[in-house]
This record gives C-alpha cells, sequence and structure tokens, in this order.
C-alpha cells in the first residue's frame, strides 16, 4: 500500500502575458463549472504543448 504524502505546491513565479480577448472567452466558457482555474487550464495546456514537442522531435 502506498503511503499518503503530503503535496508540496511547486515554486512559481508569477508572469504577465497578453492573451487574444478571443482565446481568453474560450478558456473561460471551457472551464465553466468546472473545479479549474484560468491559470491552471493555461500551465496545463502548456505542459502538454512542451510534451507534444519533445514527442515529436521539435526542436526549433
Amino acid at each position: 500500500m502506498s503511503r499518503f504524502q503530503i503535496p508540496r505546491i511547486p515554486a512559481t513565479t508569477n508572469k504577465s502575458i497578453r492573451f487574444p480577448n478571443d482565446l481568453i472567452d474560450q478558456v473561460e466558457n471551457a472551464i465553466v463549472g468546472k473545479e479549474c482555474t484560468f491559470s491552471a487550464f493555461v500551465i496545463e495546456a502548456v505542459r502538454m504543448a512542451l510534451r507534444d514537442l519533445d514527442e515529436n522531435g521539435e526542436d526549433d
């Protein structure tokens, strides 16, 4: 049986980025009624994009 471990919150840095208004609307519509924040959605999307690039050997 696995032992319970208290999760650690990773270190974060605040970054200000600009999003097109239509993209903000699409993300906000996608997370309506879900336990997800705008930031969490964007972080996961970036992780998936980086994983996809890595898996496809994209390096430029």
